[in-house]
């Protein structure tokens, strides 16, 4: 079911910029505008992982690490290539997936993670980072990037020409324009959202099933949720954090309700996990 909202939202947000290149009437602005906001998503998509691994000053565990050999027994059974796994030293408990792909991934927690949970909630934690790699997530919230930011792109120039009286397209009235310019944007961002809310129940029903244990990654989703709302995770920034298991925002969620959220809410998310145990009883 997720997999089938994913794939509307994703096309949703194709057919948004198909509009709002068709409002704007210039095809090679719009092609101008696609070709910056792509490459600079393929400059995302190939050294992001580097980046954002770096933003957090997160350091390579050993192999003979304990959450090292953690990782390579789930890796193991969900038939993936071992990621590189990485600590980030914090007190506020996290984790995060990363990569282009199963062959290029990296899994790094904080260090308040291993000091707050205990083996089978890091495990349950763990599980759905392996599932955000197995589904290729990392690409999806790159197409949902790009397509989002060639919208916001040609909505700015939209705008402006508006606002200049240099309409290319005759048809439609300037003020229709500038409407278009406004709201567009804000609903590519509505769906990207959506988009990212929805790999994260896709994860956590990934880790229930890899684990069997859905109760491990309810406490543990509990208990992170706690913890980050007392206090934010050092160097956060918003563009990293739909990445993270818990929003390292959660603390100051301010936005206009569960439109804007980079994730579903943990009581949902528990709601569902809660639902699966009850399948994998039957």
């Amino acid at each position: 079911m997720e997999q089938i909202k994913t794939f509307f939202l994703l096309t949703t947000l194709s057919i948004l910029f198909v509009t709002i290149g068709f409002s704007f009437g210039g095809n090679g602005g719009a092609m101008i505008a696609l070709l910056i906001v792509g490459g600079m998503n393929f400059y995302a998509y190939y050294f992001s992982d580097k980046q954002v691994l770096a933003h957090y000053d997160a350091q390579e565990l050993p192999s003979g690490h304990n959450i090292y050999r953690m990782v390579a027994k789930l890796t193991s059974r969900a038939n993936l290539p071992m990621p590189k796994v990485y600590i980030i030293q914090d007190p506020i408990p996290n984790a995060f997936a990363t990569g282009r792909n199963p062959q290029n991934a990296a899994v790094a927690v904080t260090s308040g993670l291993l000091d707050i949970l205990d083996d089978r909630e890091i495990e349950g934690v763990i599980a759905h980072e392996l599932s955000h790699v197995k589904h290729y997530d990392i690409l999806v919230g790159t197409i949902a990037a790009t397509i989002a930011g060639a919208i916001a792109w040609i909505a700015n120039i939209m705008q402006f020409s508006s606002m200049m009286g240099q309409n290319n397209n005759r048809n439609i009235n300037p003020i229709v324009m500038i409407i278009l310019a406004l709201l567009l944007p804000i609903a590519a961002s509505v769906i990207q959202m959506s988009v990212s809310r929805s790999r994260e129940y896709m994860a956590d029903e990934g880790s229930a099933y890899l684990t069997q244990d859905p109760s491990a990654l309810q406490s543990a989703l509990m208990k992170l949720e706690n913890y980050a709302k007392r206090g934010m995770l050092h160097n956060a920034t918003e563009q990293s954090a739909h990445m993270f298991i818990i929003n390292p925002f959660s603390g100051k969620d301010i936005s206009f309700g569960s439109l804007f959220r980079t994730h579903p809410s943990t009581e949902d998310r528990i709601r569902r996990l809660e639902a699966i145990k009850r399948e994998m009883r039957r």
